[in-house]
């Protein structure tokens, strides 16, 4: 061996057990800010604290409590019947975004209409129906007798915050198609019923199914519209917040957490599965299907996707208007009063001052470690054999409601035996909690943006024995660069909105603007809680312009290659 191949591999040596350690590193902390939370609120829900032993006690009380059995039927009830009017809905939104005539601008008009919701805290919804058809509402005269505090009044602000999450996933399954398949159709004489049914409902079946999965696991595990309108509609996700919240019954809370995994976690699995049987609908030969001009059909979708997205932005402004009307709705005069939020029980401006920096700090060490992980088991060889656990931990969120997670921090972090225990009650809790709730989504947009790249760069930067970093540094990172902002404003947004997440971690001195929002209400100053979603959502926008005009600028300067070559 010469003296020269000896450095060499020497150097090839070092570099794989760095990037071997930074993968386990990687995994760890998922581990930690995931595994160990979920096994934390396992051990709590077997453990009688009236009999101080484990066993089933708990959850034989929980299932033998008719008023549990209840909530968990309400909560079947309301995700059934909201899933049923989402899908259709957006089903068809899409559709008349992809597959009608209409003017370019204004399907980039509606698509931006549609995603709004995104920007709002959960609990908007409630608080605009409260405004429109409550005791006091303009239009209370539609729901008599107050019955919109109640079941319907849950359906309908969940139809609202879960429209856009069904209308993204069946936009993507309605834009794959074969003009091929439809032009034989056709020529063989099929109508459009015929055609759906035979082309278009196979193509977009798997996306009509994750769709309906997404929406039903969003409304069964969200207690926020249930807190601010359901009355004495009792749903799991509300009880299990009163629970902790109210009655400090952390077993009886961790009991009904477990409850609430399991819909989610059948729903994962179905999905899941259901992937697995998906066929590609696109051939190598596939040829893109142009819609052609159709007045009826065109202007049935113009009228269509107003009326969706007016009743959206009617909810939206509702919200938004209460916090600058001085009494609704008795003063409708402007005022500005309802936004001295130091003068209202709900942590002041502090509360909104923290909620961006945490958005910000999510942001950072967020995107820092979602694509190192992505990036480690996917680009680097030495760092392989973790790629199957770490993929594991990234998935693991998917099937873990936001209020599974955040009373999982509590048994987990604030263990005295536990030496994190330091990080409970801090601003690094409630970021890492965030980080753990919202990892799958910015996993997987990671993930696809990699596997975009040839393998030859690293292959090439190998045989030159240039350092793996290096070329992450000098290549990856650069041509990633668009995903990577991508989920930067991913986390910052989600985080800004979460409520079930957080909502059991906090402290008065890390209060966040989504929680103030829930406690103002709770105390009755709706109209200050109205006034702190109308700051999130301006935020949260305000952050989707300024990551888009960052990513726009980056982009000329590090993939001008894209245009040039």
């Amino acid at each position: 061996m010469s003296s020269m191949t000896l450095p060499a591999a020497t150097i090839k040596m070092r570099s794989e057990t760095i990037a071997w350690s930074l993968a386990a590193l990687a995994v760890l902390i998922l581990a930690i800010i995931l595994g160990g939370p979920l096994l934390a609120i396992l051990c709590q829900a077997f453990f009688d604290p009236k009999a101080n032993a484990w066993g089933m006690g708990s959850i034989r009380a929980v299932l033998q409590s008719p008023s549990l059995v209840q909530s968990l039927l309400n909560s079947l009830n309301v995700a059934l019947t909201s899933t049923a009017i989402v899908i259709p809905l957006a089903y068809l939104y899409a559709a008349a975004l992809t597959r009608s005539a209409m003017a370019t601008p204004l399907k980039g008009l509606f698509r931006m209409l549609a995603l709004i919701p995104l920007l709002a805290p959960s609990l908007l919804p409630g608080i605009a129906l409260v405004y429109l058809f409550g005791n006091q509402g303009l239009l209370k005269s539609w729901f008599p007798d107050g019955s919109i505090y109640g079941f319907w009044g849950i359906v309908i602000g969940q139809v609202f915050f879960t429209f856009p999450h069904a209308m993204m996933i069946l936009l993507t399954a309605l834009r794959v198609a074969d003009g091929r398949l439809y032009e034989a159709a056709t020529a063989l004489g099929a109508g459009n019923t015929r055609q759906w049914f035979t082309v278009t409902l196979p193509s977009v079946r798997y996306g009509l199914l994750s769709a309906a999965v997404v929406v039903f696991t969003l409304v069964v595990t969200d207690f926020g519209v249930a807190k601010v309108i359901g009355g004495q509609f009792n749903v799991l996700a509300l009880e299990a917040y009163k629970q902790v919240i109210g009655q400090q019954n952390f077993s009886r809370g961790a009991v009904i957490g477990l409850l609430l995994l399991v819909p989610a976690i059948l729903s994962f699995v179905l999905d899941h599965y259901s992937q697995k049987k998906q066929q590609a609908m696109l051939s190598a030969r596939a040829q893109p299907l142009q819609a052609k001009t159709n007045p009826w059909r065109d202007h049935t979708a113009l009228v269509f996707c107003s009326l969706v997205s007016g009743a959206l932005l009617i909810i939206l402004g509702t919200a938004i208007a209460a916090a600058f009307i001085k009494l609704w709705p008795y003063q409708m005069q402007l005022s500005f009063s309802h936004f001295n939020f130091d003068d209202v029980d709900g942590g002041g401006w502090a509360a909104f001052s923290n909620s961006l920096k945490m958005s910000a700090w999510t942001a950072l060490f967020g995107s820092i470690l979602v694509f190192a992980g992505a990036w480690l088991t996917e680009k680097v060889a030495a760092c392989q054999p973790w790629k199957q656990a770490l993929h594991l931990f990234a998935m693991l969120p998917m099937a873990v409601p936001g209020l599974v997670l955040g009373l999982g921090y509590v048994f987990f972090f604030n263990h005295p035996n536990n030496p994190l225990n330091a990080l409970y009650s801090t601003m690094a809790i409630l970021v890492l909690c965030s980080i753990a709730h919202f990892y799958t989504t910015a996993h997987l947009t990671a993930v696809t943006a990699l596997k975009q790249l040839d393998k030859e760069f690293e292959a090439v930067a190998a045989s030159l024995k240039v350092p793996f970093w290096i070329t992450a540094w000098r290549v990856t990172l650069p041509i990633c660069l668009p995903a990577c902002l991508e989920i930067a404003r991913y986390f910052f947004v989600a985080t800004m909105t979460t409520v079930s997440a957080v909502v059991f971690i906090y402290t008065p001195e890390t209060m966040l603007a989504s929680v103030s929002v829930l406690n103002m209400d709770d105390a009755g100053d709706t109209a200050a809680a109205a006034a702190m979603a109308t700051l999130i959502v301006v935020s949260s926008a305000a952050a989707c312009g300024i990551f888009a005009v960052v990513s726009h600028y980056l982009q000329r300067k590090s993939q001008s290659w894209r245009v040039n070559r």
